[in-house]
């Protein structure tokens, strides 16, 4: 089994490129806390390359940027390739299959604004729902279900 899930903030914005045959492919590393203290008693962050293809590239290209927490869910791939001095090359990434919210505009610390590519500001709900509940709209003990 190869299953990867990923929280961290993007150590810079998306580089979304379109292929020969027309596929969208988004490229970006995350940058994620280790779970124990360095010697100094701060925590030490791994800079995860990842890849994106499709609609899930142009979600990442569209919505996020350098310094937004994300959660992705994927697999480790890995390949090598030639370079233009004959040295084999090894690449290890993050393929990724779902992209993550993981905090709402307000936690951002900033106005949360999409790349200029992508026009208009997303819809985003005021409310935190990070963990997988939200606010239902006060009634007369009437339920919706």
């Amino acid at each position: 089994m190869n299953k990867v899930i990923l929280v961290g903030r993007l150590t810079r914005d998306p580089e979304l490129r379109t292929t020969a045959s027309g596929v969208s492919v988004c490229s970006f590393s995350i940058a994620v806390n280790r779970r124990f203290k360095n010697a100094e008693g701060g925590y030490d962050a791994d800079f995860i390359n990842c890849v994106a293809w499709r609609q899930q590239a142009e979600l990442l290209a569209k919505y996020f940027a350098k310094g937004r927490m994300v959660g992705i869910v994927g697999s480790i791939q890995t390949r090598n390739y030639d370079n233009k001095e004959g040295q084999k090359v090894y690449v290890t990434e993050v393929s990724v299959d779902e992209v993550h919210f993981v905090e709402s505009k307000s936690q951002s610390g900033d106005s949360f604004q999409p790349s200029a590519s992508s026009g208009a500001a997303p819809q985003v709900p005021s409310f935190d729902t990070s963990d997988g509940f939200m606010p239902m709209p006060a009634a007369d003990d009437d339920l919706p279900f």
